[in-house]
């Protein structure tokens, strides 16, 4: 059992409260917070740290979406718009996949838990990042990915999907969970989608799926036309859209579902996904793959992922928390700073089905140390400067073990 003392307690709970000079007391759950004194008459046997100056206690970060087995990626992408960069994902792919083995994939988790990241949401397509994903004390919950529009492959890619889920449902734990996802309305066929989406249905399965990412996924499956009508035309002259889109969501109905990117989704397609799961934004992913903006202005709530290094500089939180606030400058900062750390903490953990992202009795002991550069005055800054001036975390908790 331990007791910290920070100068900042951030909760991220409903009312975004802030305590200061207070102490928390967890082990591999949170007990209390309250004085030091008190906590220390409580708890005599808990051993106890002060954290020191300018010091803020949080829940970990919790990115629910993100690809791992790109992460050899820097500047072999094409960035700028989406088909150009598909094109070039799938020129480079073997090249990329042979150049991020496992230690690689490691390397990259450990960076993750570095910046303050305690729980990921990895999509896997290959099944190649497994094992990292199994040993890794970051918490896992891995979406074993399907996807493949032509309806003669339906049965081949559906076992291949089912084989790979199986193995990872062997390595099953409190820190990896096996979900599934359903890549795109556009890569994946109506009934190979549905046949993935009936079993995370029978086994109670979380999903996550790609939807209207970009304008080329809008012009195809509204009209079988624009830049994805050139892009498959050299393997399929004759493709036409596999999926309608407000029919691919209702595939979703019955399941806890987390929908990602929606950059080009109208209102009544956001409103469909909100009434089925969350939405899922990835500011900086969406600007390098020339994708626009998600209008969070419209979503009651909404997580915050960085996607994977395929496109994007860095897997911080951080990094992502601060391109949304100069990406959606119409928001007002401070409150939108209290979203973006809801949508990195809470929100998360709630798309997610677990009991994190929020410091309060009973849930998880997933809690990290960052330092602030001076002194806060007003409570209602304390958010925007974590945001603002943190880079890594100081300290990080999973479990209640102290892994930094």
């Amino acid at each position: 059992m331990k007791i910290l003392r920070a100068d900042y307690i951030m909760i991220c709970d409903e009312r975004f409260e802030i305590l200061r000079e207070k102490a928390i007391c967890f082990d591999e759950k949170i007990i209390a917070i309250d004085e030091v004194e008190t906590l220390q008459k409580r708890y005599p046997d808990a051993s106890y740290h002060d954290m020191g100056a300018h010091s803020l206690l949080m829940p970990g970060l919790i990115n629910p979406h993100v690809h791992l087995e790109f992460s050899a990626n820097k500047t072999t992408l094409r960035y700028g718009d989406f088909i150009p960069w598909l094109e070039s994902v799938i020129k480079h792919r073997d090249e990329l996949s042979s150049e991020c083995d496992s230690c690689c994939i490691e390397q990259t988790l450990e960076s993750i838990m570095i910046s303050g990241t305690t729980t990921v949401g990895a999509v896997s397509s290959f099944g190649e990042d497994l094992e990292p994903c199994v040993k890794s004390p970051v918490n896992v919950v891995y979406f074993n990915e399907v996807l493949g529009s032509n309806p003669l492959a339906v049965d081949t890619l559906y076992n291949d999907f089912l084989g790979r889920l199986h193995e990872s449902q062997s390595f099953a734990s409190k820190r990896f969970i096996p979900a599934i996802s359903v890549h795109s309305p556009y890569s994946t066929h109506y009934i190979l989608a549905k046949k993935a989406i009936n079993m995370a249905k029978k086994q109670n399965l979380l999903i996550s799926t790609h939807f209207m990412e970009s304008q080329a996924e809008r012009e195809w499956l509204d009209h079988g036309s624009g830049a994805f009508k050139e892009f498959f035309a050299p393997f399929a002259p004759d493709a036409k859209p596999v999926n309608e889109p407000l029919e691919y969501l209702s595939l979703f109905e019955g399941t806890r579902t987390l929908f990602t990117h929606a950059t080009k989704a109208n209102d009544a397609e956001l409103e469909k996904m909100q009434s089925i799961g969350s939405i899922t934004h990835c500011p900086r992913s969406n600007r390098l793959l020339g994708n626009g903006r998600l209008v969070v202005e419209k979503l009651d709530a909404f997580t915050l992922g960085t996607d994977g290094l395929s496109s994007n500089n860095s897997l911080s939180m951080w990094d992502e928390m601060r391109a949304a606030l100069n990406l959606h400058h119409q928001a007002p900062l401070e409150k939108f700073a209290l979203r973006l750390l809801h949508a990195s903490t809470k929100e998360a953990s709630n798309a997610l089905g677990l009991f994190k992202g929020v410091l309060e009795e009973g849930r998880d002991a997933d809690i990290i140390m960052i330092r602030l550069p001076e002194r806060v005055e007003e409570d209602a800054a304390v958010a925007l400067m974590s945001i603002l001036f943190t880079k890594e975390a100081e300290a990080l908790f999973i479990a209640g073990d102290r892994l930094l």
